[in-house]
């Protein structure tokens, strides 16, 4: 978050209302790609030695979303979502 790779998306239509997050553009042109999809997959990272061999048989990684669209079971950040997670002060200023 504090590098801005990293945004709020959305919130999850779950018990809990988890909040989602997203890369941003950053994140993309600081590792050199083009879009989340070129980013390596399990087995590229094993190849390269950054993954031990404790991997849970069914671990999976997740296909990354492109585009800025909210998936049918999010619903969007709102002012009070940011203030709950104490990103905004009541009244919506911003903490530092």
């Amino acid at each position: 978050m504090e590098a801005g790779w990293v945004r709020f998306r959305g919130r999850r239509r779950t018990p809990g209302r988890p909040v989602t997050l997203g890369t941003t553009r950053d994140f993309l042109d600081h590792f050199g790609l083009e879009e989340l999809r070129d980013l390596p997959g399990l087995d590229e990272l094993k190849g390269a030695g950054l993954l031990s061999g404790r991997i849970p048989a069914n671990f999976n990684i997740p296909l990354p979303m492109t585009g800025d669209e909210l998936t049918e079971d999010e619903d969007p950040i709102t002012q009070l979502d940011l203030e709950e997670l104490g990103l905004l002060t009541p009244g919506g200023e911003a903490d530092e």
